[in-house]
């Protein structure tokens, strides 16, 4: 019994093995290399490594999230000070493109949940764009809804109720990009912003002696 046992499950890893492997000198498809390939590519270019740096000073330099109220794609004035910052930070990197995601809580069905998150960045791209931001830097509008909760509750949550403004990477044809000076792009600094620094004029009254 235990022999017969022994057989069936050497039989069984066996098939199972089997279904794994590929035919000798079978080409391997996109689903093996396709992602690891791109993916080495752009770090060999700069583009994914710069890009990611630049994504991280993004988030610690400006407010890259705001709230909506409850069912509304309307912009507080907290919202638009927040777009505002944005704004000022994508103007200083002319090569850059970014992508804003809109996001609900957990209340009212996932497809009006959906079409809400996108009218929320929406918004968003649409008040960027009168900031003088080039409507082609903002990539095509993503929506989840209510699939990514910052708070998870059944209930209204305003911290979910959000768009998130992330870099996406970089504008391909820019000149400077076709240089391949990422470097440059993600070090430089912000010159023609820069607010000079204050000067104070002292009077000083001398006794006349």
């Amino acid at each position: 019994m235990m022999k017969r046992t022994t057989l069936l499950g050497l039989g069984l890893a066996f098939s199972l093995t089997a279904c794994t492997h590929r035919e000798a000198g079978e080409p391997l498809g996109d689903e093996i290399f396709g992602k690891a390939a791109n993916e080495n590519s752009a770090v060999m270019s700069g583009d994914l490594s710069f890009a990611i740096q630049l994504a991280k000073r993004f988030a610690k330099e400006v407010p890259s999230t705001i709230t909506f109220d409850f069912d509304s794609a309307q912009l507080d004035a907290t919202a638009r000070a927040a777009l505002d910052r944005q704004a000022h930070w994508i103007k200083q990197f002319p090569e850059v493109r970014f992508r804003v995601y809109g996001h609900t809580d957990s209340v009212g069905s996932d497809a009006y949940n959906k079409r809400l998150g996108r009218r929320r960045a929406q918004a968003a791209v649409n008040y960027l764009v009168r900031q003088g931001i080039s409507r082609h830097r903002l990539e095509a509008l993503v929506s989840f809804g209510e699939t990514r909760p910052v708070i998870v509750t059944a209930h209204r949550e305003r911290r979910n109720r959000r768009t998130v403004t992330e870099v996406s990477g970089f504008l391909k044809r820019h000149p400077t990009v076709l240089d391949g000076k990422y470097a440059q792009i993600v070090y430089r600094e912000y010159l023609a912003s820069a607010i000079p620094a204050t000067t104070t004029t002292h009077s000083v009254a001398y006794d006349n002696e």
